[in-house]
């Protein structure tokens, strides 16, 4: 059996991890000058190109970097961080000629032409999955949440797959591949899962149970290590966190303040439910199969099943209903404003409704949809 063990983390802590594009300033296209750019942060920052920077990192593609905080107990300081960090990759991505760009997808590049970071582990990646792992050209936000016990890893893990429609409806930014309309709100979310050991996660019953499906993972050479696993969902044992990885990438730092807020709250009160006895209820699989599915291809339009009785109601009159429901946990985590910014994007539209409204009154310019994102990251 694979003995997991998991971390020491101070409940509700929190840190976020944003994957951020390389674009050309010229032709609005991905460029895969990374490296380039994480060297001259080493070098700003007084270390050796061996070195690792501590809040921007390498990623799959060399047209790509993540901006990752460290532990946080309120949403604020984790932002503020994000904010310096970017301000910083803003500047040195200037003197290389790129902008930074963020959404789950980019609209026009073509995928398979997109050269891959220089890592053993992501060679062996794209020579396993083949055509599905020359498309990852995707890009995300994800959010960890501290947990003070093991055993309330795996039913947070479920309590969150059931806030996947509202998660992927808020976030949906990736309605373009390549050139074309997908008609999805998030082209991403359906891409991602065809990864081995992407997706939404199983349920177990017990830490024993996920250990034993561990260890035939690694038995049988699905994954190499626990970090390979790529849920939508997943717990992560080193760190001692959940994380969710649900998001599309978002170029608004105050979306991504809202998006933080959720799901420090949905944790927490999740978190103080376990110790009071109550039990997170699982979702059938094939509703939680539905719900991601809908809120894919509709975002905030969707439809979304509710519970294993099959009852429905419209993403944002449910998500209205949560944050009335969180605003006292907001107010003992300290980030009532931030949850309220998800009834300010409900009402803005998200980013794959902006995308569309920008296409149409550029006359079908995708290049106006990048520089548009463009202009939100470089206000941060």
């Amino acid at each position: 059996m694979q003995k997991i063990e998991f971390a020491k983390s101070a409940q509700s802590t929190i840190g976020v991890e944003w994957e951020i594009a390389l674009v050309n300033r010229e032709d609005a296209d991905l460029c895969s000058v990374a490296e380039d750019v994480l060297d001259q942060l080493k070098d700003d920052a007084g270390l050796s190109h061996e070195d690792e920077h501590p809040t921007v990192k390498p990623e799959l593609l060399m047209n790509t970097v993540e901006v990752v905080t460290g532990v946080h107990k309120t949403v604020a300081s984790a932002a503020e961080e994000l904010r310096t960090n970017v301000r910083m990759l803003n500047d040195v991505a200037g003197e290389h000629g790129v902008d930074l760009y963020c959404a789950g997808s980019h609209p026009f590049a073509a995928p398979t032409l997109q050269p891959v970071t220089d890592k053993d582990r992501y060679a062996k990646l794209i020579d396993r999955t083949q055509w599905w792992g020359r498309q990852m050209v995707i890009y995300g936000v994800h959010v960890h949440v501290g947990l003070d016990s093991r055993d309330k890893a795996l039913p947070i893990t479920d309590g969150l797959i059931n806030y996947q429609p509202h998660f992927q409806a808020l976030s949906a930014s990736s309605p373009y591949w390549g050139g074309e309309d997908t008609g999805y709100a998030s082209q991403r979310s359906l891409m991602f899962q065809q990864l081995p050991a992407a997706g939404i996660p199983f349920h177990f019953n017990s830490w024993s149970e996920y250990e034993a499906h561990i260890a035939d993972m690694l038995h049988t050479g699905v994954i190499d290590d626990v970090s390979e696993i790529r849920w939508d969902v997943r717990p992560v044992p080193r760190f001692g966190t959940v994380e969710m990885r649900i998001c599309d990438g978002l170029s608004s730092l105050d979306d991504i303040a809202a998006i933080t807020a959720l799901t420090q709250c949905l944790v927490h009160d999740m978190s103080m439910s376990i110790e009071a006895g109550y039990k997170i209820p699982v979702m059938p699989a094939w509703f939680r199969v539905e719900n991601k599915w809908r809120a894919a291809r509709y975002g905030l339009d969707a439809i979304i099943i509710l519970n294993a009785q099959g009852d429905e109601m419209l993403v944002t009159d449910h998500l209205r209903a949560e944050v009335k429901r969180l605003a006292p946990v907001a107010e003992q985590l300290g980030c009532s404003e931030e949850l309220q910014g998800i009834i300010r994007l409900i009402e803005t539209g998200a980013e794959y409704q902006r995308q569309r409204k920008v296409f149409a009154a550029s006359g079908g310019d995708f290049k106006a949809v990048v520089r548009d994102n463009v202009e939100r990251m470089k206000s941060i």
